[in-house]
């Protein structure tokens, strides 16, 4: 197809809509509401609009053994306080949605003609988005947590746009910037990462980014975790990562910020997303990050069909069990389901919770929400299947709108769901995930109220949703862990 046949116009987000997740290339942008923490002898140096005024100290205790969180050698600082909730590491990206009435070709040369002629002169703003990483920062802020954003964005309108959605939603940043040396082009090496969602009429999508055309990671120019950087995961609980980073990073520092996150004492959140198959045969660089990521972070989240991928196993239980013998410190794999509902699998029990029953207008966003849900539960300590299931809530809200961005779940969405508590079938989900799986030590299942028994070597606990209700409802309603109403 000729690109110069393509007849462009503006599409932005209507509910007329539904996306399927295999077609879209997720890019999850994430908002949340914080106060920047600041630390007199070493300031985080924040892009964001917060005041110093905001700004509250974190406390250090000096140590000398190498205890988890130690900074330097034999002696240094350990930090004795995490203000900060989640990070998210880079996929900063802003979304311009246009409908076309066909999709790109295939030709390589003919989709950079065609990217290159969309670049040419920047829509309207009502139709750009706050993408990648932002999308699980924004269902992480709305959840009450408290944010920041790791990443690079240009100085140009997109940047500003970026760090302004941020900024309204409470999310600090923390810049990674480098050096484009090498650069034959310095200027467009350093421009915030823009992707062109095409979206034909029968609802199919097409795709363009710079980081299409590039032999190289978009900013393989960033080398090195600045102090800022350093300080930005030292002080976070979390940090939330995903296999776009892989578009933004080269291999060898992905891996530094994993191997520091680890020393600080930061719990290292891995989702490889749509990118993991194409990494687990990209380069020998690359398969090796990816296998450092799946040994050591905390908590690995996967679709069905991407456990099956990594392990060869189509038991979601037991190729759950099986990740987690490979992992050093992993402590939790979560494997989501879809409309079937999703799985928490730890050494010692696995938890499983039916979706919520809802009318899907729009999966984008999906999973950035849900793993935005699971690292509240992870912070506060909540029980597992209180965390799959106001995980499943968040993600079923935010279904059930269109786009992701600022379009993620709202807090209404989520209690009303939680009210109802309309689940999907839960023996078909049971059956399906413990057949020929007699290992699995103890079985929590969140139950509509139907009873059901283990055999000899599977304990089944039973959690009615009328408890998990319970516990739930309050919190939310209260705020303590709410979704923005508002946006």
């Amino acid at each position: 197809m000729n690109h110069h046949a393509l007849a462009l116009k503006f599409h932005s987000f209507s509910p007329q809509y539904a996306l399927s997740l295999s077609n879209f290339t997720l890019h999850s942008p994430n908002p949340l509401q914080f106060r920047v923490p600041n630390v007199s002898s070493s300031p985080v140096s924040l892009r964001s609009r917060s005041s110093a005024a905001d700004l509250s100290p974190v406390r250090y205790t000096d140590v000398s053994s190498s205890s988890i969180g130690s900074v330097g050698g034999t002696g240094g600082v350990v930090v004795a306080e995490k203000p900060i909730d989640v990070a998210t590491l880079g996929n900063l990206c802003v979304d311009i949605v246009l409908s076309v009435d066909e999709l790109p070709p295939n030709s390589r040369g003919e989709r950079k003609a065609l990217m290159d002629e969309l670049s040419l002169s920047p829509p309207d703003k009502k139709y750009w988005e706050a993408g990648g990483n932002c999308n699980m920062a924004i269902a992480a802020a709305r959840l009450g947590l408290r944010c920041v954003a790791i990443g690079h964005v240009g100085d140009e309108i997109y940047g500003e746009f970026l760090l302004d959605v941020l900024h309204e939603e409470g999310i600090g940043t923390v810049a990674l910037d480098g050096v484009a040396a090498n650069a034959k082009d310095a200027t467009s090496f350093c421009e915030t990462l823009i992707c062109w969602v095409l979206v034909d009429p029968l609802q199919r999508h097409g795709f363009c980014s710079r980081a299409d055309f590039k032999e190289e990671p978009a900013f393989s120019w960033i080398t090195d975790l600045s102090d800022e950087v350093k300080m930005a995961i030292r002080q976070s609980k979390v940090i939330f990562c995903n296999g776009y980073d892989f578009d933004d990073f080269s291999p060898s520092f992905i891996m530094s910020t994993v191997d520091y996150a680890t020393k600080v004492g930061t719990a290292i959140f891995f989702d490889p997303g749509p990118r993991g198959k194409s990494l687990s045969k990209g380069t020998p660089d690359e398969r090796r990050a990816l296998s450092h990521f799946f040994r050591m972070s905390d908590v690995l989240l996967l679709t069905s069909e991407e456990a099956e991928s990594l392990t060869g196993i189509k038991n979601p239980v037991k190729a759950g069990q099986e990740i987690l013998r490979n992992g050093k410190g992993t402590k939790w794999v979560i494997v989501k389901m879809g409309p079937k509902g999703s799985v928490l699998v730890t050494k010692s029990s696995v938890s499983v919770a039916p979706a919520f029953k809802v009318e899907v207008v729009d999966t984008v966003g999906c999973g950035d929400s849900f793993v935005a849900a699971i690292a509240l539960g992870y912070i506060r300590d909540m029980p597992l299947v209180n965390t799959l299931t106001i995980a499943n809530a968040v993600g079923a809200a935010t279904a059930m709108g269109c786009g992701a961005g600022r379009n993620v779940a709202k807090r209404h969405h989520v209690v009303d769901l939680i009210k109802a508590s309309k689940l999907n079938d839960e023996e078909s989900l049971l059956k399906e995930l413990l057949t020929e799986n007699p290992e699995t030590p103890k079985v929590n299942l969140l139950s509509k109220g139907m009873r059901k028994e283990g055999s000899n070597k599977q304990q089944i606990e039973i959690i009615s949703m009328e408890k998990v209700v319970s516990e739930l409802l309050p919190e939310l309603e209260l705020g303590r862990c709410c979704v923005k109403a508002s946006s």
